[in-house]
């Protein structure tokens, strides 16, 4: 009862939406980029090299919009800059803008990991489901048509414009909801994305990616509290929506 002065801790809301990162939470991009871009370039290239190298600039290519140095660009933009800084790694300076923008396009046809379908269309039953990616909507869109994923928004970076783990990112995607961030869950597969969820209010749940670079180099458990751990999708669909 108000003012009794018990201490009494109010319970956490219920949960009624769930935010999803993408890229190496629902889809793979590893393989998806390594398994194509060889026919691309039209040469033989180190493809796990190549779709490493390019990831790996990710990071840095956001970093300026995060500090305010660059206004908002979309990550399809991004990764074609990132694209660019790789090529002379590899050989391939001289690869023409088609091929460039084909290449940018694979980020658009990356497939599903095998337990997303059956865990989205059960959690749909009961959640409110969308994506809070630093990819942009057309990005978003194409993996979702791809994937068979049924959105009922598509949030994230293009919304707030600006990027993960800035916590304009998950608020904006909380109001555009209409609900408070604790009655929002984050599902990522990165403990550095839950964290920033965490401290916006929102509630967290780790999915255990641990080959997503790569054997071993993903995140087997979660590296800050959570408050859910699962090692798949359809664990998660499991406990949740039941």
């Amino acid at each position: 009862m108000a003012g009794s002065g018990t201490g009494e801790k109010q319970a956490a809301p219920p949960v009624s939406a769930l935010f999803f990162d993408v890229f190496g939470t629902l889809v793979d991009w590893r393989s998806g980029i390594a398994r194509e871009a060889p026919a691309i370039i039209g040469r033989e290239i180190d493809a796990f090299a190549f779709a490493d190298a390019w990831r790996g600039e990710y990071q840095r290519g956001m970093e300026g919009i995060r500090t305010g140095a660059r206004g908002y660009v979309r990550l399809d933009v991004l990764h074609r800059e990132n694209l660019l800084r790789i090529l002379p790694r590899f050989g391939l300076e001289d690869l023409p803008d088609e091929t460039l923008d084909a290449l940018n396009l694979l980020w658009h046809r990356l497939g599903a990991w095998p337990d997303v379908e059956f865990g989205l269309s059960r959690l749909r039953r009961k959640y409110r489901l969308a994506p809070v990616s630093n990819g942009n909507i057309a990005l978003m869109v194409d993996l979702a048509r791809r994937n068979s994923f049924i959105w009922d928004a598509i949030l994230g970076a293009d919304i707030a414009r600006d990027y993960k783990p800035k916590p304009g990112v998950y608020q904006a995607a909380a109001e555009a909801f209409g609900l408070p961030p604790e009655s929002c869950m984050m599902v990522a597969a990165h403990s550095s994305d839950l964290a920033a969820a965490a401290a916006c209010g929102l509630r967290t749940a780790h999915l255990a990616r641990p080959d997503e670079s790569g054997p071993g180099t993903g995140e087997a458990e979660p590296a800050v509290p959570v408050d859910i751990a699962v090692t798949s999708l359809t664990d998660l669909a499991l406990r949740l929506a039941t």
